[in-house]
């Protein structure tokens, strides 16, 4: 087992300097564009996939790392580019992420390559779980699976929201209600295979932020798939279903995960991982703005209100990481989640970056609120990060239910 380090080895540091390279060289000057464009920058995903940063390879490398900070060292460099590209490239990562968490083997190496595709065809994949009545209250969500015996085949009909991705993927991964009867422990995931019938694209959304990702609902009518295509397997499923009616009976029993929970508790760290590259990214702006801009005869950095913002901004984004390794390093290293570790880190890095991003605008006065300079686009892309993967609110939620071990409301 790694113990816990902050240091990168030389070989981390040479896979961080890469990455930023990229999101120095080919992200940033692009940034702007595609923002105002609002449609996924498919050029610049070809060109992480040429160069393998946009592959299964790369993704399992980090995903693998036995330290656990390949991944949020890969998305806090990716982000420190732009959010809006960063969320294109690594989105099929959480679709992923819940095959990894919840399929075979033969379905982790059948489904996940086709979410990438290659160098000379690149392909995206979705994770749709959200429904327009069923964000943070999972127990509300609507989309049925229903198991059709005689074909071997599980016909879905719903409608999913804020995919990313969604309707524009080759693979779609979808959490669905198999037992209405036993709330979120009666959810699984499946795959809809490329050009599955019956499924399609809904409102494609126009966002405050994030706007180069592609965000849009999944309309599900009588799409059919083979029993395969339910992660896990069948007889996982019935098991897992048998242990959560006999909890039903016995609340004392063993707790029963649902198949979305798990792909989230896996993600949030990286998503933490993602507000931490924002914040560093506008804290750096304000730092050179600070030291460049002349006020009264002085560089504003001279200021002590202005010094001080500065402090507080590093301060917090340093605390926020910290947060986000230890919790990652905690789920590559198998230690439980005690006091929601993974909750904390993806609620502190949130509420970092919608603060820095905030005060580096301010530092930056009349310059920092137009486009001419990335702070308003970066403040706008973290404001995301208090809500998707879970609302901070629900964070605090977790983490309170975590350590005062009552069902708090």
């Amino acid at each position: 087992m790694a113990e816990f380090t902050m240091e990168l080895s030389d070989e981390q540091k040479e896979v961080r300097d890469w990455i930023h390279g990229f999101a120095a060289d080919v992200m940033r000057p692009a940034a702007a564009e595609w923002d105002e464009r609002e449609e996924t920058p498919w050029p610049v995903i070809q060109e992480a996939a040429k160069i393998g940063l946009y592959s299964l390879d790369f993704y399992a490398q980090q995903f693998f790392d036995p330290t656990g900070l390949g991944i949020p060292m890969a998305m806090e460099e990716l982000f420190w580019g732009d959010a809006g590209i960063g969320l294109s490239i690594v989105g099929t990562g959480l679709a992923a992420v819940g095959v990894l968490a919840n399929g075979t083997e033969e379905q982790i190496g059948t489904w996940i390559p086709q979410m990438y595709g290659d160098a000379d065809d690149v392909k995206v994949a979705a994770f749709c779980s959200s429904e327009p009545d069923a964000g943070s209250d999972v127990s509300a969500m609507r989309t049925r699976a229903v198991y059709d015996e005689a074909k071997d085949e599980w016909v879905l009909n719903g409608t999913k929201t804020w995919a990313t991705n969604g309707g524009i993927a080759n693979v779609h991964v979808v959490v669905a209600v198999v037992d209405p009867d036993l709330g979120p422990k009666g959810h699984a995931s499946f795959i809809i295979p490329p050009g599955t019938q019956g499924l399609s694209q809904g409102q494609k959304f126009k966002k405050h932020g994030i706007r180069a990702s592609h965000t849009a609902e999944v309309v599900l009518e009588d799409v059919r798939v083979p029993g395969h295509c339910l992660l896990g397997g069948k007889d996982k499923l019935d098991e897992r279903l048998a242990r959560a009616r006999e909890r039903a009976k016995n609340p004392g029993g063993e707790r029963v995960k649902n198949a979305a929970m798990a792909t989230f508790e896996a993600s949030r760290p990286a998503v933490g991982a993602q507000a931490v590259g924002i914040a560093r990214a506008a804290y750096e702006v304000a730092l050179d703005y600070a030291k460049t801009r002349v006020q009264f005869g002085r560089p504003i950095i001279d200021n002590q209100g202005v010094a001080f913002q500065l402090a507080d901004m590093r301060t917090q984004i340093d605390a926020a990481r910290l947060l986000v390794w230890r919790a990652s390093w905690m789920a590559t290293t198998g230690k439980p989640f005690t006091s929601a570790e993974g909750s904390m880190s993806k609620l502190f890095a949130g509420e970092t970056a919608k603060k820095v991003t905030a005060q580096a605008m301010q530092i930056l006065g009349g310059n920092g609120y137009t486009r001419e300079y990335p702070v308003e686009r970066m403040h706008r892309d973290a404001a995301i990060y208090t809500i998707f993967e879970g609302t901070s609110e629900i964070q605090r939620l977790v983490i309170a239910r975590t350590v005062a071990g009552v069902p708090i409301r």
